[in-house]
């Protein structure tokens, strides 16, 4: 992934981002579409240690920032890199998150919220806002809630995470600490995708998903 070495403003200048977060996998995956289809200069962090020398070595326009990465110590360290990033603009890189939380991170600078279960064609645009200067919380966002679909072969926003996580080679075990959760849950969740799509396994059900753009 290249990254600039000066600050070059400019409209033919790619936005410089960085993500922070420690699931390389889901990073990496990420950082690619985000490189490949819109453009971006992109940078990968694992955990607050790395990421804050990342920031005081050159500047991002945008951070996207996981709340669980090493390191991260909750609002301290959310202000922490907010101070670190300087003018860039920090953002909110998470699963799932409780609406005090975010409230009290909003009011330390943090410019918004980008749910990992958004629809990944979306996060381009929705960057490029941000870097504009606004701020961005989406209305349906499922916080500290379990979202519920009416229509059983649509998956929720939970089923969405752990699909798109298992998509990009995430064991059970993995995205249950991803969550915050158990292999059991996972597990069910994964019951759950399969027979709402109709998929064999959870091979056929990422699968299924990149084909209707699920993920």
């Amino acid at each position: 992934m290249s990254a600039l070495t000066e600050d070059s403003p400019g409209s033919d200048s790619p936005l410089k981002l960085v993500i922070a977060d420690d699931h390389k996998l889901l990073a990496d995956a990420v950082a690619s579409m985000l490189e490949g289809g819109s453009g971006f200069d992109v940078t990968s962090c694992y955990d607050l240690e790395t990421l804050l020398k990342a920031l005081s070595q050159q500047s991002f326009d945008v951070v996207l920032l996981d709340l669980r990465m090493p390191g991260m110590s909750g609002l301290d360290s959310v202000a922490q890199v907010v101070r670190a990033a300087s003018d860039g603009y920090v953002v909110l890189f998470t699963g799932e998150i409780d609406r005090h939380i975010l409230d009290k991170a909003l009011g330390l600078g943090v410019r918004g919220l980008i749910m990992k279960t958004m629809q990944l064609r979306s996060l381009g645009s929705i960057i490029e806002l941000i870097s504009s200067g606004q701020v961005f919380v989406p209305v349906e966002s499922g916080l500290s809630s379990d979202s519920a679909d009416g229509d059983n072969q649509v998956l929720n926003e939970k089923e969405t995470y752990v699909m798109r996580l298992a998509a990009v080679g995430m064991t059970n075990k993995e995205i249950a600490r991803e969550m915050g959760s158990s292999d059991v849950t996972v597990k069910m969740h994964m019951r759950m995708i399969c027979k709402k799509l109709g998929a064999r396994n959870r091979a056929h059900a990422a699968m299924i998903s990149r084909e209707r753009s699920l993920l």
